[in-house]
């Protein structure tokens, strides 16, 4: 997936973005400034666009 690529994350994921970037835009920040926010708070909260674990899985012996 390219740097910027938003198609991995989901519908609520992209809403949520939305809402901060309006919000921070509404604080005077630039449109690229409110964008970064916006997506750096969506991954911070959700662990970004993946949409399953890390692929590791751990077993027991």
């Amino acid at each position: 997936m390219p740097r910027g690529d938003k198609s991995a994350y989901t519908d609520k994921q992209k809403r949520q973005a939305a809402h901060i970037e309006s919000s921070e835009r509404k604080e005077g920040r630039s449109k690229e400034a409110a964008e970064r926010i916006a997506w750096a708070t969506v991954n911070k909260q959700d662990g970004g666009g993946k949409k399953s674990g890390s692929g590791h899985k751990r077993t027991t012996h």
